[in-house]
């Protein structure tokens, strides 16, 4: 189905009766935190109002063939890329898919999942953003871009943590992936509606990470102006820069160095605008086991406030 089909599917043409479901993408390369961002806003939603899955399930080899490749994971061919471009249709029209699943830790291929869509879908993965007809399935795009040598680090970390790799096999697989990730993840950047940017406070990297946000006007954004008072600027505050290709964007800096009260008194206004009757859910801005990021918690707020207005469009 040709990408402006999808979009006009999706507003009401030849779709299921009844509402569909809200999708959003979170592209990024290898270990840049998009799982972290994403479990955590499908904990705030609800598991009977949100399904998460990972476009990497799409691997079309496992790791015992990918290194016998001249290709890395990043590269399309070595995607099954119109398999998922037919499933994200699909789950955008509010059908149901067997999806296929890459196991992270052994490196292999295991039993399809079947996945009933709900009201809220979470996707993603090094490609989702790759090709027009992916990117019209989804309401809002997000791009995580965190700065290259700490995303290496972080990488390392997990993959010798948790996925049984030694330091040095990480080490020649980011050199080897270099290529690709600058030819197929980072240009999937300029597709995004918000690009995310978790950095540390220059001069103390000892002090919790801050957070940027380009609010590029692809897509309406909350009025930020009425919780910016004078006395939440050392948290939070809004300025326009230059994008990466010259263009004016609103970037939000979150500074993970303000004392926790004012961010959370500064959650809180943001989440008083959100159409949601609950309390603000605790989930938000959880890294691990007693592990907590404000400014990841304002970020998963603000892509709330997004799914939720979404919901009520759709």
């Amino acid at each position: 189905m040709p990408d402006k089909q999808i979009r006009m599917t999706r507003a009401g043409g030849t779709r299921p009766p009844g509402p569909r479901p809200v999708l959003l993408a979170i592209a990024g390369d290898s270990a840049s935190g998009k799982t972290t961002l994403a479990r955590g806003l499908a904990e705030a939603i609800g598991p009977g109002r949100c399904t998460t899955i990972c476009v990497d399930d799409y691997h079309r080899f496992d790791r015992a063939e990918r290194a016998g490749l001249p290709i890395t994971a990043l590269h399309p061919d070595a995607n099954y890329i119109d398999v998922m471009e037919q499933h994200l249709q699909m789950l955008a029209t509010g059908q149901p898919i067997l999806k296929p699943v890459y196991d992270h830790h052994s490196g292999t291929l295991t039993r399809p999942e079947y996945v009933v869509p709900k009201q809220f879908i979470i996707v993603e993965g090094l490609l989702p953003l790759l090709t027009k007809l992916s990117r019209a399935c989804f309401d809002i795009s997000v791009f995580l871009d965190p700065p290259e040598e700490l995303r290496r680090v972080w990488k390392l970390h997990r993959d010798t943590g948790r996925r049984g790799y030694h330091p040095d096999q990480v080490r020649s697989e980011l050199q080897r992936r270099e290529q690709e990730a600058g030819e197929f993840i980072r240009p999937q950047r300029r597709h995004a509606d918000i690009v995310v940017r978790f950095v540390p406070l220059e001069g103390h990297p000892e002090a919790p990470l801050s957070a940027e946000l380009l609010l590029r006007p692809s897509i309406e954004h909350p009025p930020l102006s009425r919780v910016l008072s004078d006395n939440v600027h050392t948290a939070m505050n809004l300025t326009i820069i230059r994008d990466s290709d010259g263009t004016p964007v609103d970037c939000l800096q979150v500074h993970g160095h303000a004392a926790g009260e004012e961010l959370h008194l500064l959650q809180k206004a943001i989440w008083s605008g959100v159409s949601d009757r609950r309390e603000m859910p605790a989930e938000l801005g959880r890294l691990g086991p007693g592990e907590r990021s404000e400014p990841l918690a304002v970020t998963q707020l603000l892509l709330l406030y997004h799914l939720l207005q979404e919901m009520y469009l759709a």
